[in-house]
C-alpha cells in the first residue's frame, strides 16, 4: 500500500494553525509577566496540550512524518486536545481559568481542539494503531492527575476545580476521577476509531498505481 504525501496546502494551514496556537499560548504570559506565575500557567493541562498540539503541527508542517511511532503521537496529542475542548465545554465553560482574553479562549478550548481532530480525521495515520495502543495515550493525563494533586498539596493551588480537594474531599474526588477515567478511555478509543475510519476513505480514494 503506498504511503500517501499530505498535500502542499494542508501542510501550510499546519504552520498557520501552529503560529495561531504559538501566538494565544505566549499572549497572556507576555502581557502580564510581572504578576503571573509562569510555574501555575504551565501546569494547566490546556496549556500543555496545546504546547503538544503546537509541536505536532509544525512538524507536521515541516516534515509531516509518516512513522507509525509518529501517527501514534499524533493520536495522543489529538487525544489530549480532545480532553481539553470536551471537558472545557462540560465542566468549565462558566468558570475562570485565567484564560480571560476571549480570543486565546476560543483558540486553545475550540479552534485548536477541533483543528487537530480534522487533521487526525482527514489525513489519517495509515498505519493501524490497536485499542491497547490507544489507551496507552492516557499516560499522560495520569501522570498530569498525580503531578497536580502531589504539586497543589505543596503550593495550595489547583488549576481545576474538579481536582480541587480542599472542598469536595478525597472521596469525592476519586469518584470524580473514575468517572473521568472511563470517560477518557472512551475518547482515546473514538479517538483511534475516527482515525481509522478516516484512513479507510482516504485509502479508498486514493489514486491507483
Amino acid at each position: 500500500m503506498p504511503v500517501l504525501s499530505t498535500p502542499i496546502a494542508v501542510r501550510v494551514l499546519r504552520l498557520l494553525f501552529a503560529v495561531f496556537g504559538l501566538a494565544a499560548l505566549l499572549w497572556i504570559p507576555i502581557r502580564d509577566a510581572a504578576d503571573l506565575s509562569l510555574s501555575n500557567y504551565l501546569s494547566y493541562f490546556t496549556i500543555e496540550s496545546n504546547i503538544l498540539a503546537v509541536i505536532v503541527l509544525l512538524v507536521g508542517a515541516i516534515r509531516d512524518p509518516q512513522s507509525q511511532a509518529w501517527q501514534s503521537i499524533r493520536g495522543a496529542v489529538t487525544l489530549y486536545m480532545v480532553i481539553t475542548g470536551i471537558i472545557y465545554a462540560v465542566l468549565l465553560a462558566d468558570i475562570d481559568v485565567n484564560l480571560n482574553d476571549a480570543w486565546i479562549n476560543s483558540a486553545l478550548h475550540r479552534i485548536l481542539p477541533l483543528v487537530m481532530l480534522l487533521d487526525w480525521v482527514f489525513f489519517a495515520s495509515r498505519h493501524r494503531i490497536s485499542e491497547a495502543r490507544s489507551l496507552q495515550w492516557l499516560l499522560f493525563p495520569v501522570v498530569y492527575g498525580v503531578y497536580t494533586l502531589i504539586r497543589g498539596s505543596i503550593v495550595d493551588w489547583y488549576p481545576y476545580p474538579f481536582m480541587d480537594p480542599r472542598h469536595q474531599g478525597y472521596l469525592a474526588l476519586f469518584i470524580g476521577f473514575v468517572v473521568l477515567a472511563i470517560a477518557m478511555a472512551l475518547m482515546a478509543l473514538a479517538v483511534n476509531a475516527v482515525g481509522r475510519l478516516g484512513a479507510g476513505l482516504r485509502g479508498r480514494n486514493a489514486p491507483q498505481s
